[in-house]
């Protein structure tokens, strides 16, 4: 399958260049030529199937016809050891939890099938120096990808965060691995940050001296495998006989995630409706009910890996649905919620079900309920982290001390080491060229 670009300006690349360069040449993300199908009763058949079998199946329908079909097996094996439970909450709402991953948030999948995907690619072009990924994190991206991509050889990782916007647990996450692994510490927003990976893609000094790619979800192997959740998702509600009229709800910061709900939808999963749900940080929120575009810079919340101002991923958005707004108003709703909607939510649910909600996951929560379920609707929103993540800010809502998963303990041991640096592009790229 041969990729474009969502600006229309760069010739065709195929999987093996996607995947190693990340962005086109004209700063478009790269966009599937067509969108394969999955046959209807094979997904009817799913319900009986592990997520590593339905993984298999969707990897295949994507990549299938561009690699070794074993070796793409190998890499889905090698890329799921865990399960993504659905998880009843309330009347016709279900959580579907994607924190059992080895860093506790839904990026896992994305950022260990990506690096495993890489380093194939790599070792079959015998590239003749060590690729470079650059990447931005508003929380959770950075532990995923650095964990996926620690100690792949030939591959050194830079994850750029913003300083003091993160929280303490997601930081020691990929500040204290060393080998391949790169933290730097950045004086602005994630979206500082998103704008120094992108102009190192298009900088001519810096690809004729480094190898660049990137491990956010502007790369195609980083948010396609997303898709597998949908699937899987569908999956279980269809074996409880849950799955008829699904809506489901994904707490939405790049956008990446939604996007690859969207292309599962593409693909043949019928899910009747999706929503975005938004912290402050409300672009397409306001794209939804104006049909205009507004990005602006991130606002600080409880929900930090949302803290984006211009999602990436909305260019795919806008590409797969013909820029057409009123196609995506019809499939897509969204809602907002500030701090204090959050945290109501948090202890309402903790207290009347016993549910502990991440901040990300409560904004999921409440805009089902506010989307008023009808009798016959399943709702299923995405608990994309686990709160102990958050922990300060979960305690501090709930008056709890939220236990901290061995996982994570074994993170908070290590030291934290970083570089600090400015948004200014010079600066970052004086400190590439070294």
């Amino acid at each position: 399958m041969k990729y474009y670009s969502t600006n229309r300006q760069s010739p065709p690349a195929d999987l093996e260049e996607v995947v190693i360069k990340s962005l086109a040449g004209d700063k478009g993300l790269y966009m599937p030529e067509y969108i394969p199908s999955v046959d209807k009763n094979v997904i009817a058949a799913m319900k009986d199937k592990s997520f590593r079998e339905i993984a298999d199946i969707v990897a295949h329908a994507f990549f299938g016809k561009d690699m070794d079909p074993q070796a793409l097996s190998d890499i889905v094996n090698d890329t799921l050891s865990f399960e993504t439970p659905v998880v009843h909450v309330n009347d016709n709402i279900y959580s579907l939890e994607l924190y059992h991953g080895p860093t506790l948030a839904f990026k896992d999948v994305g950022a260990r099938f990506m690096a495993r995907l890489s380093s194939y690619f790599i070792l079959r072009k015998g590239l003749d120096r060590e690729v470079n990924v650059l990447v931005a994190t508003s929380g959770d991206t950075g532990g995923a990808v650095a964990n996926g991509f620690l100690g792949v050889p030939g591959i050194n990782v830079f994850v750029l965060y913003p300083k003091g916007k993160v929280s303490a647990i997601q930081e020691c996450q990929f500040t204290t691995l060393g080998k391949n692994i790169t933290a730097l510490e950045i004086d602005g927003t994630f979206d500082d940050c998103q704008a120094l990976v992108k102009a190192a893609f298009v900088d001519d000094d810096l690809n004729r001296q480094m190898q660049l790619t990137s491990a956010n979800s502007i790369n195609v192997a980083r948010f396609l495998p997303q898709s597998f959740y949908y699937f899987n998702a569908y999956a279980q509600l269809d074996k409880a006989g849950k799955a008829d009229k699904l809506i489901v709800c994904v707490p939405s910061g790049n956008f990446g995630n939604i996007t690859a709900g969207l292309f599962a939808y593409k693909m043949g999963l019928p899910i009747k409706h999706f929503i975005a749900a938004n912290n402050r940080n409300d672009v397409f929120f306001e794209y939804l009910k104006t049909g205009k575009y507004n990005p602006r810079p991130s606002v600080e919340t409880y929900a930090n890996a949302m803290d984006v101002g211009n999602p990436s991923n909305f260019a795919r958005i806008l590409d797969l649905f013909g820029n057409s707004h009123e196609q995506i108003a019809a499939l897509i709703s969204g809602y907002r919620y500030t701090n204090e909607q959050i945290a109501d939510t948090m202890r309402d649910v903790f207290n009347a079900h016993k549910y502990l909600l991440d901040p990300h996951g409560a904004c999921g929560y409440q805009a089902l309920t506010d989307f008023r379920l009808k009798p016959e609707e399943t709702g299923v929103f995405l608990e994309t982290a686990h709160p102990a993540k958050f922990k300060e800010t979960v305690d501090m809502i709930l008056n709890t001390d939220t236990a901290i998963p061995a996982k994570l303990q074994e993170f908070m041991k290590g030291e934290k080491k970083s570089i600090a640096l400015g948004k200014d592009f010079e600066g970052f790229k004086a400190f590439l060229m070294k």
